[in-house]
């Protein structure tokens, strides 16, 4: 029979009222038993997409039952496995009561609830159907989109509000309950989306921890304004160092977030975020302001004196106030153009290193504001922007910065012409500007045709480019070059050309495809006189394997080298038959220079005729657990090695990994500075559990050319289920004077709830490459405190 009995909204008071700020989906459930506080019903439908509430409403409710009683009064009593289907909700029990006059009924023996989001059991169910009140008894209920459990003496539900007596709530199973949240009484109200919390207590075991006698929570995924989780942590610099996020919900489309922050060794900052969105765009700005930093008052030396300790003449400490602004927006005109800006600003070139926790606020030497209109198509993309340079380094001047581009123009295009031929340019008109320097506006033009041939084991590219070069100078770099337009002009022919060989191969009983791939490349390009032409944007790009088939090696436009050289490579692979992985990758290459090459920049010297440096790269996989990746290069000319990589990754268990590297390069862009070597660098990194629940990580980041550590990461953790601690010291270099700093981290996980303390796993995901599987993909940033920077971006040099 189908009468008209709606089925309780059980689901919608409890599945949305403890939880409802908890977010696992990004959490490691692995140490989790398959135990269910509630075990699924064996007499309930399967879940289906009329589980939605929109579909749902519009289903009809069946019930059946093993006998029925109806009676004058209009109460009808369906008993004896009773069963409600609708949609994907299902209400069973052992006796339901039901009068269609009053609207009242009873639920008594087992009553069982289930839909797409949750179990429920219960001992009994009462309420009116009319008035939209209902009273449950004695229940636990277990989510099942996502983990949590728990249970509640009695929930009273009236239309949209409710309320949750003697409720309970964790992520644990029962057998290992590490944590639970308790509450005497909840009051939800769906219509408002909130939920107030009283008598609440949150337990570790079976110790309370923390009691909030009154505190209010959303109940659904409205945004509201309120506190965020702070962050605590504890370092030499800053003392105890507390932040508060404060959530403000302006609007629908735009937000933002206030963060006061007390360091007790340097005093009080605000931080603030606005955020918005449109149908066209997006965009954010954020800022940091701190009216006085105690930090210039405690260590005044570090600003008055250079790296070698003297003292700096006309040095003074920075402003008391001090500050940050980063703004990124994006706006989108149809398919093809868009906007986009990225603009920072900072009060003092120390304010990247007093701020930052990470070696990257010390590698950093200059903030770039880049702001512009981008289009991209089939065949063509395009770009008008500008780009602007703040100081970011106290060890650095005004004319270490580059030119800003105020502004600059580009288009690349390149399309197939006719059945054999493809035509296309590359051009950019770019205005220099800068704070030191006189500067100059630069047209670079670059059209070429190719002729792509290629077949299934084999591909031929020859290739003529034309590139013409002017500049229009200011009177003063005029002056210095001799000449207020230079320009430059020649052709660039270049061949590319490769086979492709494979056999089928056994290696102790597997199948590869074992694979040799010779190429060669040949570059022509004639002499042109470049030393009157100014180098804005232009330096010699690093030696490496992607340079061995490039038709130039500078970076920018201000040098185009000369050139008569073949290339000759050879790369090998043995790919496994059965998944398809690359086991081995190995390749060669060099170039013979047939002349001397004679274009050079500032303190660079020219290629002689001769080979260059053998280029070798190399990737190991033996296993599904071992990676090793190395690169090499030897110059013969020197009998020495130019560069020296080596990187070598084990996994180990679920969870373990270890990470040894070594890095070291010779300094062979600028050799005529004396500097023979650039960097030499070691890295050891690892994760090891000790038991399913322990686990200790370390790193050890070591500056061999600067006998110094750079990093050191020491720590334990411990997980459980739903539970984790973990305990982190580290040592790190926070200014570019290469001074240590100290810091203890201890952080409070509870899965699916939240944390407490400083956040360790941002820490240890940066420094322990592989810390999560997901992150082995992930290159991370380069932490050298060494870099190769042009001690001066002058033109004329």
């Amino acid at each position: 029979m189908r009468p008209s009995l709606r089925l309780l909204p059980l689901s919608l008071c409890i599945a949305m009222a403890l939880p409802a700020h908890a977010t696992d989906d990004q959490e490691d459930w692995g140490l989790c038993p398959i135990e269910d506080v509630v075990p699924p019903f064996a007499d309930a439908p399967p879940a289906t997409a009329a589980g939605l509430p929109g579909i749902r409403i519009q289903q009809p409710t069946d019930i059946e039952g093993d006998a029925l009683d109806a009676s004058e009064t209009q109460e009808s009593i369906f008993s004896g496995n009773v069963a409600l289907n609708r949609g994907d909700q299902f209400l069973g029990t052992d006796k339901l009561t039901y009068n269609s006059e009053t609207g009242n009924y009873v639920a008594e023996g087992s009553v069982r609830y289930q839909d797409s989001g949750m179990r429920i059991v219960a001992e009994s169910a009462e309420g009116n159907q009319d008035a939209d009140s209902h009273t449950i008894h004695d229940l636990r209920y277990q989510l099942t989109q996502r983990r949590g459990n728990g249970g509640a003496d009695r929930i009273e539900l009236n239309g949209a509000r409710g309320a949750l007596v003697g409720s309970t709530y964790s992520t644990c199973p029962p057998s290992q309950r590490a944590w639970e949240l308790r509450a005497r009484r909840i009051d939800v109200d769906t219509d408002e989306g909130m939920a107030v919390a009283r008598g609440a207590t949150l337990r570790i075991g079976k110790v309370p921890v923390l009691h909030m006698p009154w505190f209010m929570f959303p109940v659904d995924d409205r945004r509201r304004t309120g506190l965020l989780y702070p962050s605590v942590s504890m370092s030499g610099r800053n003392g105890f160092d507390w932040k508060q996020p404060i959530y403000l919900n302006l609007a629908p489309n735009y937000d933002a977030t206030l963060i006061p922050r007390i360091m007790t060794e340097r005093g009080a900052t605000l931080g603030g975020e606005f955020r918005w969105l449109y149908p066209d765009g997006r965009g954010q700005v954020s800022g940091n302001w701190m009216p006085d930093d105690a930090l210039p008052r405690n260590e005044p030396s570090r600003y008055l004196n250079d790296l070698a300790g003297n003292p700096i003449p006309g040095a003074t400490l920075p402003d008391k106030n001090r500050g940050q602004f980063v703004l990124s927006s994006l706006h989108g005109f149809g398919p093809t153009w868009h906007s986009r800006a990225n603009l920072g600003w900072v009060s003092d070139t120390h304010y990247l290193e007093d701020f930052s926790s990470s070696s990257l606020g010390v590698s950093s030497y200059f903030l770039q504001s880049t702001a512009g209109l981008y289009g991209r198509g089939q065949y063509w993309d395009a770009e008008f922007s500008a780009t602007h340079t703040q100081l970011a380094d106290y060890t650095l001047t005004e004319g270490n910065l580059p030119y800003n581009r105020l502004p600059r123009a580009a288009l690349n295009w390149a399309q197939p012409f006719g059945r054999w031929f493809q035509a296309g340019l590359s051009a950019e008109a770019v205005r220099f500007d800068h704070e030191v320097f006189d500067a100059g506006s630069r047209l670079d033009i670059k059209p070429f045709i190719s002729m792509p041939l290629e077949g299934a084991s084999w591909f031929l590219t020859p290739k003529v480019a034309w590139r013409y070069t002017t500049y229009q100078l200011d009177d003063g770099l005029a002056a210095t070059l001799g000449d207020n337009s230079p320009s430059r002009s020649l052709p660039i022919y270049s061949l590319d050309a490769g086979l492709f060989f494979d056999r089928h191969t056994e290696i102790q009983g597997d199948a590869y495809l074992h694979t040799l791939e010779p190429r060669i490349y040949y570059l022509n390009v004639p002499y042109r006189d470049q030393s009157g032409l100014p180098a804005f944007d232009t330096n010699p790009m690093t030696f490496s394997w992607g340079q061995l088939f490039r038709d130039n090696r500078y970076t920018g436009a201000d040098r185009q080298t000369d050139a008569n050289q073949l290339t000759v490579a050879l790369t090998s692979r043995l790919i496994s038959e059965d998944d398809g992985r690359e086991r081995l990758t190995a390749s060669l290459g060099q170039i013979q220079y047939f002349d001397e090459s004679r274009v050079t920049t500032q303190g660079e010297i020219p290629v002689p005729r001769g080979k260059s440096a053998w280029v070798a790269d190399i990737g190991v996989s033996p296993g599904d657990r071992w990676s090793i990746n190395a690169a090499y290069q030897w110059d013969p000319k020197l009998r020495g090695q130019d560069l020296a990589s080596l990187r070598a990754r084990y996994l180990f268990g679920d969870n373990g990994v270890v990470n040894l590297g070594y890095r070291y390069r010779r300094n062979t862009a600028y050799p005529v500075s004396g500097e023979k070597d650039l960097l030499e660098q070691a890295d050891f990194s690892f994760l090891y559990p000790v038991t399913s629940n322990w686990s200790v990580v370390g790193r050890y980041y070591y500056s061999i050319l600067d006998k110094k550590e750079l990093e050191t990461i020491a720590g334990v953790q411990w997980e459980s289920c739903c539970l984790a601690v973990r305990l982190i010291g580290r040592r790190y270099v926070r200014n570019r004077t290469g001074d240590l700093n100290n810091s203890l981290m201890l952080e409070f996980e509870l899965k699916g709830l939240g944390s407490a303390g400083q956040d360790t796993e941002r820490v240890l995901r940066r420094g322990i490459l592989g810390y999560e599987r997901d992150d082995l993909y992930l290159v991370p940033p380069s932490q050298a405190i060494r870099g190769n920077v042009d001690p001066s971006p002058d033109p004329s040099l």
